[in-house]
């Protein structure tokens, strides 16, 4: 059986999960996933906790703790979150023994096939230390924008940078320790030469990916392409590369994402017999689809399509990569360090779960960056969704005096709840998904349905099923109440007679 897998970006275990990660490819995953289920489509929805990350040992630092340590308490924090949220991903792996062996039959196999070269580079290196920096280690000055960066790429312009290309190299561990640069001999794998592969890949595409993220694309490829880093001198934290060429190396931690979605597909789906990578082989014609930020466009975008590429024609290639911008708290930037967030699971333990997804959906940063404000989210939801809500189900109540009684539907009302149905159904689709445009569908049918005149009763209430049944991936704890109480909420709108039933109400915030 054919399926599509939703991979959201693996969330790094050095903190909870804030509003802006929400915002971001959590619920846009989710959302897809309900709406491909709704419509039938077998779906799984995964991640896994990227534990190899240097920011682990970053932040383990910061709090006075071990890596290992916070890996376990975030985890555990990132899987509370995501349920709170209604998220409907996969219950997060372990980073066990399976794990890492899936991991190193994936890169071992492009070792033997000498898809790997020997390069002797430069890298910042901390005297004091002595310890060869990148990623989370270091930052300095971006070669692309100018702005500060962490290693690995910009998040702000996107852009790579390896080794030696940060200008003005800092410590994170310790910005008062010397850094100077030393040659190492390390394992990349030159993106050169699958330039080919990425143009007709991305040409392909092209109406899969958003504005901002196509314009990276086209500025990475305008450019010599990066050498991936495979192995990088051990930082005493992740897993040990397993080739003679680098003793004493690790896996460059970005490496791992591909055989960790591969080995989080194959525990969602129950650990099926055969090989770990079978829902992932290029001739399951199975659907794949990625959800991320900007900052990892780069990662996700192309050096996770080159370590597919790699490996021949043994893989599938994403269909679609979803993008989306930075979103801020009160015109910030959310920062666990400096306590500037909100945590998903806080704010639903406040605001009733469906008013916070309706939010967080409206607003998501899309295309630019948006504003989160605890008050916009209160005012917003009010007027906006549940009010209007709320009497469009008095409207109903009023209406219907016998729930359960069979009513007729005109061609007409039938023709309008395709209609709905058409219209979310592009803001669902992968060439114009769009959070907000479906959130702001909701605003709009409400309005019509609340002031739609009808002859048939049968006819608004078959609008009003079709209505609910699109808004359901965003409101899914009203659906799941219509559901309970037999509403069938299905996109099919062609049956000549509907069931009259009541509409759930939306709560108020407790506050």
């Amino acid at each position: 059986m054919t399926q599509t897998i939703v991979i959201a970006a693996t969330p790094t275990p050095n903190g909870d999960l804030h509003v802006g990660h929400m915002a971001g490819p959590y619920i846009a995953g989710d959302v897809y996933a309900r709406h491909l289920r709704a419509g039938g489509r077998t779906v799984n929805y995964n991640t896994c906790t990227d534990d190899s990350q240097s920011y682990m040992i970053s932040t383990a630092g910061r709090h006075g703790t071990t890596p290992a340590e916070l890996c376990a308490t975030s985890t555990a924090a990132i899987q509370r979150s995501v349920e709170a949220m209604g998220i409907s991903l996969a219950p997060l792996p372990p980073v066990d023994e399976v794990y890492r062996r899936t991991v190193l039959e994936f890169v071992t196999a492009l070792h033997e096939q000498g898809r790997f070269e020997l390069r002797t580079v430069r890298m910042p290196y901390a005297q004091n230390a002595g310890l060869y920096l990148f990623d989370g280690l270091v930052k300095g000055e971006c070669p692309a924008c100018l702005t500060e960066s962490c290693g690995g790429s910009c998040e702000g312009c996107g852009h790579p940078n390896h080794f030696d290309d940060l200008g003005d190299p800092r410590s994170v561990l310790d910005p008062s320790d010397p850094v100077t640069s030393r040659e190492v001999s390390v394992l990349v794998l030159p993106v050169e030469n699958y330039r080919e592969e990425l143009v007709a890949y991305y040409a392909a595409r092209e109406d899969t990916w958003r504005g901002h993220a196509r314009q990276l694309i086209r500025e990475i490829l305008a450019r010599p392409l990066p050498e991936i880093p495979i192995t990088v001198p051990s930082p005493g934290w992740g897993i040990d590369a397993p080739f003679a060429e680098t003793p004493g190396q690790i896996l460059y931690p970005w490496v791992e994402a591909m055989p960790a979605s591969i080995y989080s597909t194959w525990k969602a789906a129950g650990e099926p017999e055969g090989p770990v990578d079978q829902a992932w082989r290029a001739g399951s014609d199975n659907e794949l689809v990625y959800f991320h930020g900007f900052d990892n466009v780069y990662f996700w975008g192309m050096v996770d399509l080159v370590m597919l590429l790699a490996h021949g024609d043994r893989y599938l290639t994403p269909d679609a990569n979803v993008c989306n911008e930075f979103y801020e708290l009160e015109n910030e930037k959310f920062s666990t360090s400096r306590g500037h967030l909100i945590r998903g699971a806080d704010l639903v333990a406040e605001v009733p779960r469906d008013l916070v997804r309706f939010y967080l959906a409206l607003t998501c940063p899309e295309d630019q960056r948006a504003n989160f404000t605890r008050e916009g989210l209160d005012k917003v939801t009010a007027h906006r969704l549940r009010e209007p809500w709320n009497a469009l189900a008095d409207r109903i109540d009023a209406l219907v005096t016998d729930p359960g009684e069979e009513l007729k539907v005109t061609a007409a009302g039938r023709r309008r709840a395709a209609v709905i149905v058409e219209r979310f159904g592009l803001c669902y689709g992968l060439s114009s998904f769009s959070l907000t445009r479906a959130a702001d569908g909701i605003v709009t049918q409400l309005s019509r349905l609340l002031t739609a005149e009808r002859d048939e009763p049968g006819d608004l209430l078959m609008e009003v099923r079709a209505f609910l049944a699109c808004a359901a991936p965003i409101l899914i704890d009203v659906a799941a109440e219509a559901q309970a109480a037999g509403v069938e909420l299905t996109l099919d709108t062609s049956a000549e007679t509907i069931d009259a039933f009541l509409l759930p109400r939306l709560p108020r915030s407790p506050r």
